[in-house]
């Protein structure tokens, strides 16, 4: 509840930034994940079979007093109550400890992603100038960017020279066609009727 508490309690950008960090990073607080893994991991088996536990002694509860019709020992009913109290608590505490691990985990890494929105807030707030913002960008948009111009600028080239293709192919057909058409006396113009 301390870690939920300092997550979401409004702590100075930097202050926050520095132990999630360190969080994030250190070789300590890893080996402190892995440990607490295990350790959920135990108690939802205790919540498994607290759960099974519930159930058993639900159902001893409704045998005894089917058996019984109303006869039940003070005592034995008061124990299979302290019973399912105990397995009913037990359930509870090991559900609600599961819950609280999954709204930590998903809260830290809401709060880690909330602070490098922040980050990139701030590199672009202010800038008007496109090459701050390019900066801003990650390495692998900047590559990719980078990749597309290439490929633009290569199209370019293939576009330069087919049209010098085209031009070159016209001119030779338009001399060809006129070399062909004095061969046979036509004149440019006239139509050969056959």
């Amino acid at each position: 509840m301390a870690s939920f508490l300092f997550l979401v309690a409004p702590l100075p950008r930097q202050l926050r930034k520095k132990v999630l960090s360190f969080i994030s990073e250190s070789y300590l607080v890893s080996k402190l994940k892995l440990t607490l893994k295990f350790t959920f991991m135990f108690i939802l088996i205790l919540f498994i079979d607290s759960v099974n536990r519930v159930y058993r002694v639900q159902v001893e509860h409704s045998s005894a007093m089917q058996n019984a019709q109303g006869n039940i020992v003070a005592t034995d009913r008061s124990e299979i109550q302290a019973r399912r109290f105990y397995s009913q608590r037990n359930m509870y505490l090991c559900g609600f400890t599961l819950f609280l691990s999954l709204i930590l985990n998903r809260t830290y890494s809401l709060v880690l992603e909330l602070m490098e929105a922040e980050d990139k807030v701030h590199q672009l707030k202010g800038t008007s100038d496109s090459s701050v913002k390019a900066e801003a960008l990650s390495s692998e948009s900047q590559s990719e960017i980078e990749r597309l111009k290439k490929e633009l600028e290569k199209k370019d080239s293939d576009i330069e020279t087919l049209k010098k293709q085209s031009k070159s192919l016209s001119d030779e057909y338009m001399s060809m066609s006129d070399k062909v058409n004095a061969k046979e006396g036509v004149i440019p113009g006239d139509k050969k009727n056959d």
